[in-house]
């Protein structure tokens, strides 16, 4: 009979209990940037004459999850508005995950296209070799490539 009343309590308590809400913070932009699949990015970078930012992570890399909080910088969202923003999981989409590998398949990865979806193997993060690593703790290299990316792509 206590269970039975205690489960009761905590199942009217869930259900009156709002959904969490992601903090702007969060990882990835946290629905601040509009992220697109490869297609639908390509697609509308076309449309709208505008360069792609595209970036392979994996779920499970902890330098994917260090780069993820990035994204959710205020100055980096801002940045993300001049752009198409595509993520690809480099483990689910391993087509694309080739054929974006110039120096490897190394994540989490950050290439800049233009609105046709051609690779500017000029704008890298680093020269050696992860060329398209750029820092995870610290936004101003992905901002500088950004920039970059902005000024050759349009």
């Amino acid at each position: 009979m206590r269970r039975a009343l205690w489960a009761g309590v905590l199942a009217a308590a869930w259900v009156g209990c709002p959904k969490p809400v992601t903090p702007v913070s969060g990882e990835w932009g946290a629905g601040e940037i509009a992220w697109r699949t490869f297609d639908d990015g390509q697609r509308e970078a076309t449309q709208q004459h505008r360069p792609i930012c595209l970036v392979f992570f994996t779920t499970w890399c902890p330098h994917c999850k260090n780069y993820a909080k990035l994204f959710g910088d205020p100055k980096v969202v801002e940045r993300a508005k001049a752009f198409v923003m595509v993520r690809v999981d480099n483990d689910r989409d391993k087509a694309l995950a080739a054929r974006f590998s110039p120096d490897g398949q190394y994540i989490p990865r950050t290439y800049f296209l233009s609105s046709q979806g051609v690779l500017d193997p000029t704008l890298v993060a680093q020269q050696g070799r992860y060329r398209y690593f750029y820092d995870e703790s610290d936004p101003t290299a992905l901002l500088e490539g950004m920039g970059r990316a902005l000024t050759r792509l349009q």
